[in-house]
């Protein structure tokens, strides 16, 4: 049962920075060392400065550089901290890969951290040690929550503080990548208990943020006890909003080039496991195609491209017995285990690792990887479909990693929620 609750918001004083846009940054997990500099570029008081620390000097821990610089931001009022609990409306605009515009609708709020199952929260993909202790890290020295977890309610609550957004907005901001997120932080208490009733008995599915959460159980554990530190905060979206999307993830393979024994035995095993149609560059999408694991091929250094679809369905039980139903019919899950387990050797902690292995957005993106022949295979996915998300998670799997890329991401710096 989700328990959705206001919170006192520690925000970015609008008068005491140049607007919203100069201070927020896209998710801290995908920014690199270039993207960084550039965002404190535009501000030094850029969230990546909290959120993606550097140590301050040789010798200093940049986790504690963190709650120093948030605590000097507050006393000199780049940061305020709301006297009253609010929740906050979010509206992003956006044109998706596909090309089509968008507006997603979504609700900030803290939400009580609970143990995984049915009817409470869910997580659809799987965790890894050194990420969650980073974040851990973090919450310690600063005992915020610096950015959103995404997640999807099987309740919408969005008409419930719809009305609030019919005054302007508090911030805007237009993203590099041109979204626009609208913000209206809204105090009214009939609209707080009209969102938490609506989402009383939701259940929720994790979407983006699976470390942060298991960084949230973490540190109610360590800390103890009720109080703040037993909330996280999140961005809910209802699973029928109208502008929530999922988008493919491509595949890229490189180490082929060097190792010819290794690539034939790809190819080799490919014929053997899919039924194979050669095709050109604009029959690489397989999205129109029916049927379980379908996938587009493009081998760089033949430069031959080919759609794909797997010869026996049937032998998916046997290949991965101890996994449900839901979960054997994912396009993610059908080609880790025929093509990277079974034809590449890689294990789980390869994959996770990314051994030999990449990921791409969009079609173009992976053909030029091919053409600079700094990859030498890819393969081309359908989109996993909300209902297949919500059948694994049901069955208590987490899937393979980058089989879901909802877009747009949220932003870092919108709002922190305080733990203490």
């Amino acid at each position: 049962m989700a328990e959705v609750r206001p919170f006192n918001a520690l925000h970015y004083e609008l008068r005491s920075v140049p607007s919203l846009g100069t201070v927020t940054a896209p998710p801290y997990d995908v920014i690199d060392g270039v993207q960084r500099a550039e965002l404190l570029q535009r501000s030094p008081f850029n969230v990546v400065e909290l959120d993606l620390p550097m140590a301050s000097g040789e010798g200093s821990d940049r986790y504690m550089h963190a709650a120093e610089t948030l605590e000097e931001w507050i006393l000199t009022g780049i940061l305020t901290q709301d006297r009253f609990p609010t929740m906050w409306a979010l509206s992003q605009e956006f044109r998706g890969p596909d090309g089509h515009t968008h507006v997603r609708n979504g609700i900030l709020a803290r939400v009580r951290v609970t143990d995984y199952g049915a009817g409470m929260i869910r997580p659809h993909e799987r965790t890894q040690p050194g990420p969650k202790l980073d974040r851990l890290e973090l919450t310690r020295a600063t005992r915020f929550n610096l950015s959103p977890i995404f997640s999807l309610t099987s309740r919408d609550a969005w008409p419930q503080i719809e009305p609030a957004t019919a005054n302007e907005p508090w911030a805007e901001v237009t993203d590099i990548e041109g979204t626009i997120h609208r913000l209206w932080p809204v105090a009214d208490e009939a609209i707080h208990d009209a969102v938490t009733a609506k989402l009383e008995g939701a259940e929720l599915l994790i979407a983006d943020g699976h470390h942060r959460y298991e960084t949230a159980r973490s540190y109610m554990a360590e800390v103890g006890g009720d109080g703040n530190h037993c909330y996280t905060l999140m961005s809910l979206t209802g699973l029928d909003d109208a502008g929530l999307t999922v988008y493919p993830t491509h595949r890229l393979l490189s180490g082929l080039a060097a190792n010819a024994d290794i690539r034939d035995h790809l190819i080799n095993g490919i014929h053997a496991a899919f039924d194979v149609t050669e095709t050109d560059r604009d029959g690489l999408d397989p999205a129109e195609m029916d049927g379980l694991g379908c996938f587009g091929f493009a081998d760089g250094v033949s430069g031959r491209y080919y759609r794909l679809r797997l010869a026996d369905p049937a032998s998916l039980e046997r290949l991965m017995p101890d996994r449900s139903e839901a979960y054997r019919q994912l396009d993610a899950a059908i080609l880790e285990q025929v093509v990277l387990h079974d034809l590449l050797g890689l294990s789980e902690a390869d994959v996770e690792a990314k051994k030999g292995l990449a990921y791409a957005h969009t079609v173009d993106e992976a053909i030029r990887k091919l053409d600079d022949m700094s990859h030498q295979a890819a393969f081309f996915m359908r989109a996993t479909p909300i209902e297949q998300v919500r059948a694994v998670s049901g069955a208590g799997e987490t899937m393979p990693p980058k089989s879901t890329f909802f877009y747009p991401k949220l932003l870092s710096g919108m709002a922190f929620n305080p733990l203490s």
